[in-house]
């Protein structure tokens, strides 16, 4: 690769805290609001206009379930809890039943003005617009990062610094040792339709007419709305052979998923119904990045970990959502329930296969009601000030295809948190705090962990 010389400079320090939050969905805001409220100042960088991420810019407008499997034990509050309740009195909340495969449906607009409201309330100093460059580290710390935006190239110290950019972009920088998964999933563009789609037949329409549009039999899915009548959150395609950590690749997904939610819309335009207009009201100004790299802790989450429902004395996370893992290139999903029920769906229903897990592996007696993950899977060996939170989290195929939902990750973002506040505080290394410690300062915040 041909290369360029860029000269030395002085780079001014635009801000200083106890702890820096680099990337603001709602991993890396739940991560500011924990800290914020143990009485750090925090710093949070952004790069785009409004926190949330995924369910925000993404328009990815769905949180899975608070309970337990046999929806009678709460166990996920905190934080998660918390914005569901103050999206609820708002009037901007769907509710659902209460097991693994329904949901909380709520509007991205009115959770994009609570988050502002929610890290304005707390005291957090946030950077929008504002993109990570580089890390600045001494030994095993990190001293700094390098950020750029309207002002600049400008640096910003802290105290402690979490990664929650997704892609571990601070972590790449440290030498943190990365890994890619056997199956990476692919990413979907989502989109909000306006168009009454009752008594269309989806599957069939894409089977008889997709390949004029350009159009795979691929599985998707589609959700309501909170607050918005005749307006569905679509995400009916798949990108695939894309690595979204990579430049080219990002920029090929966003552009193929673009054209992808146009292809739906003229097949709806051309084939759906005669009584309807249809037309796309919004598009996910980035693109549902469901994986790309992972980076190695002191604890790896296994799928059969979480499916038989391993316990620890210092979890960070509680979950019930299936192991939800979506094929890399034959247009299938495959969904493996704590219960044993396992589906493979290919395409919009053209094909189901299902199977007993359980059964399979010659299980007995009652399945796990819930599953859960330590504090040491936050863990990174290099460095005492320093965590990566997020989907690029330390687990194999299995674990990965559970706990990247979005109610797990929130989780991860508190315990980040909550870390580092409590390291900024005491001056600890993060190596060597006690998990239990993090564990109980989440159940005092209000978790139930």
């Amino acid at each position: 690769m041909d290369t360029i010389f860029e000269p030395a400079r002085r780079i001014p320090v635009a801000a200083e805290a106890d702890v820096c939050v680099i990337g603001g969905g709602c991993t890396g805001a739940f991560a500011a609001l924990r800290a914020a409220r143990l009485g750090a100042s925090v710093v949070l960088i952004e790069g785009q206009n409004r926190l949330g991420g995924a369910a925000t810019s993404g328009l990815v407008n769905v949180w899975h379930t608070l309970y337990d499997m046999t929806g009678r034990e709460q166990i996920i509050a905190g934080l998660t809890q918390e914005v569901l309740g103050r999206l609820d009195a708002r009037g901007a909340l769907g509710h659902t039943e209460t097991n693994p495969r329904t949901s909380y449906n709520f509007n991205p607009c009115e959770l994009t003005i609570l988050l502002d409201e929610m890290t304005a309330q707390a005291g957090i100093r946030v950077f929008f617009h504002t993109t990570y460059c580089a890390a600045v580290r001494e030994a095993d710390e990190v001293k700094a990062i390098v950020v750029e935006n309207k002002n600049g190239r400008q640096a910003i110290r802290a105290r402690f610094f979490i990664d929650a950019t997704g892609d571990g972009d601070a972590a790449r920088d440290l030498g943190i040792e990365p890994f890619k998964n056997k199956v990476v999933q692919p990413p979907s563009a989502c989109f909000h339709l306006q168009g009454n789609t009752d008594g269309v037949h989806l599957g069939r329409l894409v089977r008889e007419h997709g390949a004029e549009f350009g159009l795979d039999d691929d599985w998707g899915w589609s959700t309501f709305v909170a607050g918005c009548e005749g307006i569905a959150m679509r995400a009916d395609n798949h990108v695939f052979g894309v690595l979204c950590s990579d430049a080219d690749d990002l920029t090929r997904a966003e552009t193929e998923g673009r054209r992808l939610c146009a292809a739906f819309l003229r097949l709806l335009q051309k084939y759906g119904r005669s009584d309807t207009h249809y037309a796309i009201t919004n598009l996910c100004s980035y693109i549902g990045v469901r994986e790309t790299v992972h980076y190695r802790t002191r604890f790896t989450a296994t799928g059969w970990a979480l499916l038989t429902g391993e316990r620890y004395e210092d979890p960070i996370l509680n979950g019930t959502y299936t192991v939800d893992i979506h094929h890399d290139r034959d247009n299938g999903i495959t969904f493996r329930s704590l219960s044993g029920e396992e589906e493979t769906v290919y395409g919009k229903g053209t094909r189901v296969e299902r199977r007993n897990w359980r059964e399979d592996a010659g299980l007995t007696g009652d399945p796990a009601p819930y599953y859960q993950v330590p504090f040491s899977l936050l863990v990174p060996d290099g460095y005492k000030n320093f965590i990566a939170a997020g989907r690029m989290l330390n687990a194999d195929d299995g674990a990965f295809g559970a706990l990247r939902v979005m109610v797990n990750l929130n989780q991860l973002g508190e315990a980040a948190g909550v870390a580092a506040a409590l390291c900024a505080d005491g001056g600890e290394d993060v190596r060597t705090i006690d998990g239990k410690r993090v564990t109980a300062a989440l159940r005092k915040g209000g978790s139930a962990v």
